[in-house]
């Protein structure tokens, strides 16, 4: 029998299955909108490890080596091909489909944009580590210290080992104080109001002077 179904039903038809068509689109950009945000999570913290890698390799002496690079890949060879009648409804979809795919990179890089501004505006890792030990009035090992950013800053991945290796280049800069107590190290930020060994010789060399010349006036 032909189907006789009347325009409401149709009607309801259609609209179920456009609800249904909205909700998986709207789960699908959930769920790269989650991966996007990781992955920006995870470049931005290799870039700044590769900064911090850097600094403390330049600060150590070492000349700087050449970054090996894979080799390029090879051109592929071109071979003409011929058009076939039969292929023609599977270039069709093809094309749609890179269609598709450019509209999906367009909405990427729109998403990516907010995500990146918000990234900028946190403080780096080190301004949170010489902020942590300016407030400390003891020594802290790096495993303290990561711990406590990592409580003050949960929504940030701080790893033990770029702490400690962010804690050396503080060191190797003068910005901190390394002590090693057994077989465990600590460290302390440096007073900036601390004054220095040569700044205080001229200090002692004067007081010196006018208590020779009190001495000899009486």
């Amino acid at each position: 029998m032909p189907d006789t179904k009347t325009p409401t039903e149709l009607t309801s038809q259609y609209t179920a299955q456009v609800v249904a068509d909205l909700e998986r689109n709207a789960k699908e950009q959930e769920r790269i909108s989650g991966e996007m945000e990781a992955l920006q999570e995870q470049l931005d913290a290799l870039r700044h490890d590769h900064t911090v890698l850097t600094n403390l390799r330049q600060a150590l002496g070492d000349a700087a080596a050449p970054v090996e690079t894979g080799p390029e890949p090879a051109a592929a060879t071109s071979v003409p091909r011929q058009k076939s009648p039969g292929k023609s409804a599977e270039g069709k979809r093809a094309r749609t489909k890179k269609a598709d795919s450019a509209k999906a990179t367009a909405r990427t890089s729109a998403a990516k944009k907010p995500v990146a501004e918000a990234v900028s505006t946190q403080p780096t890792l080190i301004e949170l580590i010489r902020r942590y030990l300016t407030e400390q009035r003891e020594p802290r090992s790096a495993a303290e210290v990561s711990t406590a950013l990592v409580q003050i800053h949960p929504e940030r991945r701080i790893q033990t080992n770029v702490v400690r290796t962010t804690l050396e280049n503080l060191v190797a800069k003068s910005h901190a104080h390394r002590a090693k107590q057994g077989t465990s190290v600590f460290y302390t930020a440096v007073d900036a109001e601390e004054p220095s060994p040569a700044a205080e010789q001229p200090v002692k060399a004067e007081a010196k002077v006018k208590a020779e010349a009190k001495k000899d006036s009486d």
